[in-house]
């Protein structure tokens, strides 16, 4: 297993010249085109949600208009208010970046098209880490691997979120953390690095801790150097304070509670007694972290991306602070395999993967241990990927336009340009560019327009029979029914006064 590490400043042609330049783009441009095809796909068949694709378009083109990140409807939701900052709701200042893309193009297909280009993006930066640590065969691989997993599947087919960003930024970072374990970094770049990865979402500051860990041990049987150590010592102190200081500071700054996604009640009602919980009683945090089976189920397949050699590297510390996060929660979203939040984990377990191959190759040098991990890291990519997101290219299915979503365009161009609305999730996406989108809620807006769908389940209804029940308390206060096809109910009150500040409906039990 050849060992190659690169120059400070060096492009990427070093041995091997153009043909990586080549290769790279190459593979660039078809997870780009991959990524963006299953998006615009799911828009386009309308399985886009309000949830959160529309929430990201208001705050992106908010930025791009000159304001805050406004999300009115986020804000009238969740009962903050029709002016509500989605800094409010997560620190995610990164996205102002792509607010230029919106003075181009004004629509939420362009966070789509961004999102793709951003995950992609990371193959680079990846591969100089991969080709450093193990040599180049073993990189191509490596990004292969990560270009076609099930967590990049999962945040492909869930829309737009902030992830977008985290695995190009947390591969700049683990680069500039190999380069500089390798003695040809500079700490600032690492410094750098780790601030923008900060930018991304406020609990990545959990992570960053795991990356200071990993300069304080020592590597290939050297000790850190002085400057490591510091440096080291800052991310492990500075990125959990960060995040407390994000938590607690920024976020109600912003209009948002410090408390909204709290949901470790069980363990204790504040961070401090829910790390005293888990050390004093490791049994009872053990039962909760791997029941029920969902949480064990997808820790398995997490640590499959990574062909389980993440076990034997101290890069798995990026990972666990994010992982006890979510497992340890009460809220069953936060568990499973099918949201955006994997995405955040599969470049840290990658790059843990690609250390702990190389350990146990030093060790066992005869096994060839490293060319054997990078063929199982791609076999498992290609064995799972026919169940995730990846899998609907090949699905006629997926690709068919139904009598249901003409219907659906039907009622949508009923709205006018520039009205206030309340629309069904699923809805939302394509009147959002030229409209004023309130979801449609199970705590009555009274917007002027109002676009139903009484015949598919949409969120947050509890039931098919609460949205019709819906559309009949509408017609008794008044509102006339201007148009309905296939289920598709629009209806107009003209005298309707908006209530934008009622509190957020119960959960449905």
């Amino acid at each position: 297993m050849a060992t190659a590490v690169d120059k400070v400043g060096a492009p990427i042609a070093w041995r091997g010249g153009r043909c990586h330049v080549a290769g790279l783009a190459a593979l660039m441009l078809a997870a780009s085109l991959l990524y963006a095809t299953v998006s615009l796909n799911r828009y386009r068949t309308w399985r886009a949600s309000t949830y959160d694709l529309v929430i990201f378009d208001q705050a992106v083109r908010s930025y791009a208009q000159g304001r805050l990140p406004v999300a009115v409807v986020k804000g009238v939701h969740n009962g903050f208010g029709p002016d509500f900052s989605v800094l409010g709701d997560h620190v995610s200042p990164v996205l102002v970046l792509l607010a230029p893309l919106y003075l181009v193009y004004d629509d939420p297909r362009t966070l789509l098209v961004a999102q793709a280009v951003l995950l992609a993006c990371a193959i680079l930066p990846l591969w100089r880490f991969a080709r450093r640590e193990m040599g180049t065969a073993a990189a191509y691989c490596v990004v292969t691997a990560y270009a076609l997993s099930w967590p990049v599947a999962g945040a492909v087919n869930f829309d737009f979120h902030e992830v977008a960003f985290a695995p190009l930024l947390l591969a700049v970072l683990f680069d500039q953390l190999s380069m500089l374990r390798h003695g040809v970094g500079r700490r600032w770049r690492l410094a750098v690095a780790a601030g923008a990865v900060l930018c991304i979402k406020e609990d990545l500051g959990l992570a960053l801790a795991g990356v200071g860990l990993c300069l304080l041990l020592p590597y290939r049987g050297r000790r850190p150097r002085r400057g490591d150590l510091l440096l080291g010592l800052g991310c492990l102190l500075g990125g959990p304070a960060y995040t407390a200081f994000a938590t607690q500071v920024i976020i109600p700054a912003f209009g948002g509670r410090s408390d909204y996604y709290w949901s470790y009640n069980h363990l204790g009602p504040t961070a401090p007694a829910v790390l005293w919980h888990v050390v004093s009683q490791p049994l009872d945090a053990w039962y909760t972290l791997t029941h029920p089976t969902t949480k064990i189920n997808t820790m398995l397949l997490l640590l499959a991306v990574g062909a389980l050699t993440p076990l034997v590297s101290p890069y798995l510390a990026v990972t666990l602070p994010l992982v006890a996060e979510r497992m340890l929660s009460e809220s069953p979203g936060w568990w499973g395999t099918g949201a955006q939040y994997n995405a955040f984990l599969v470049i840290p377990l990658l790059c843990a993967g690609v250390d702990g191959a190389v350990r146990l190759e030093r060790r066992w040098p005869a096994c060839r241990i490293g060319a054997v991990w990078a063929v199982t890291v791609v076999t498992v990519a290609g064995v799972t990927l026919p169940h995730f997101a990846f899998g609907e290219v090949l699905r006629t299915s997926t690709w068919r336009q139904t009598e249901d979503i003409g219907a659906a365009a039907h009622a949508v161009a009923q709205i006018p340009d520039g009205a206030l609305v309340e629309a069904a999730s699923s809805l939302g996406p394509h009147l959002t560019s030229r409209t004023q989108v309130l979801l449609w809620d199970r705590i009555p807006r009274w917007a002027p327009w109002v676009i139903a769908d009484v015949a598919r389940p949409q969120f947050p209804f509890c039931s098919i029979a609460d949205q019709r029940a819906r559309v009949e308390l509408l017609r008794s206060h008044g509102y006339r029914i201007v148009f309905q096809e296939k289920d598709f109910v629009v209806l107009h009150d003209p005298s309707a006064v908006p209530e934008l500040f009622a509190p957020p409906a119960p959960p449905c039990t």
